[in-house]
């Protein structure tokens, strides 16, 4: 069956003649076009808040994400899964970004695997209905994605799909088109539905994120304090969250071997450590912790 050429391949008017213009000229044309991917980020809320609320209830039985893509979309999804353990302090399984190609072809853009149909499939093939498959592809039509969305719904898994066009061919269980249309250069979707796809993927791991728990209020309560700035920063966030003062949470942190929820959780209720960590693993987020323990609501 023959598909029409998806928008983002159309050549954009606005920009037919961008090779004539000053520099800031060229720019203002690039970053308008940037801003109309934004938009159509956001107009694409309703089906990705579903995804958010279906996908939660999978992690909350045990599952995990898995992003599948090549090019300009794969890459995307691999910076947003690699950001989610030190950002959120989630497990490293949580979130698994699989590129057409592997690891070789994600930095050797000469290693083109997008239309390996079985490839995507067989990356898929360790899904369980616990699962949760999204597809990331611009046009909407790569065939890495569609094996792996065809092997993950047979699977009983998610299947989400987030591209660039409101007439992909291919099918998920939820689909979040966020329409950018033509790119300021015709076909580079690096560009404009690169940006969009970022602005999706961003929001939805970080809202399944906050609704995990993992945040208390718009505090990073599960960063990981890999270097003295990110450890400083805990600091700064436990005064933030509390009120006491850096020396008190420096010390709760020192007790709570790094843990920022724990310390968190004991400042917030003064209960010794040890009670603190009970209550986390017994009560998702800190404020749950904090309810279960007696604790003030803030």
């Amino acid at each position: 069956m023959t598909h029409l050429a998806p928008p983002t391949e159309a050549r954009n008017p606005r920009t037919a003649d961008i090779d004539t213009l000053e520099s800031g000229d060229v720019l203002r044309l690039l970053l308008e076009e940037d801003a109309r991917a934004v938009a159509a980020a956001l107009a694409a809320t309703g089906p990705l808040a579903r995804a958010v609320d279906a996908a939660h209830l999978r992690l909350s039985g045990g599952g995990s994400v898995h992003y599948f893509g090549a090019g300009a979309s794969g890459r995307l999804a691999v910076l947003d899964a690699t950001e989610i353990t030190p950002t959120f302090g989630a497990p490293r399984e949580l979130f698994t970004a699989h590129f057409a190609g592997g690891p070789a072809a994600l930095t050797d853009s000469a290693i083109d695997r997008e239309d390996a149909e079985e490839l995507g499939a067989a990356d898929a093939g360790t899904l369980s209905a616990a699962d949760v498959a999204v597809g990331i592809t611009a046009s909407g039509s790569t065939q890495y994605v569609a094996g792996a969305l065809r092997a993950a719904g047979a699977a009983g898994a998610l299947t989400v799909l987030v591209t660039c066009n409101p007439d992909a061919p291919l099918r998920a269980d939820i689909v979040v088109a966020a329409e950018t249309g033509p790119e300021a250069l015709t076909g580079s979707t690096r560009l404009k539905a690169g940006t969009a796809t970022k602005v999706v993927l961003n929001a939805f791991s970080t809202a399944l994120m906050i609704k995990s728990g993992r945040t208390y209020g718009n505090l990073m309560v599960g960063l990981v304090a890999t270097n003295a700035k990110l450890g400083e920063r805990a600091v700064s966030l436990l005064v933030e969250a509390t009120g006491e003062d850096a020396a008190t949470c420096r010390a709760a942190l020192a007790e709570a071997s790094g843990r920022i929820p724990e310390a968190l959780v004991r400042l917030l209720t003064g209960s010794p450590a040890g009670q603190a960590r009970a209550a986390l693993a017994e009560h998702p987020g800190v404020r749950a912790a904090v309810a279960a323990l007696g604790g003030p609501a803030r």
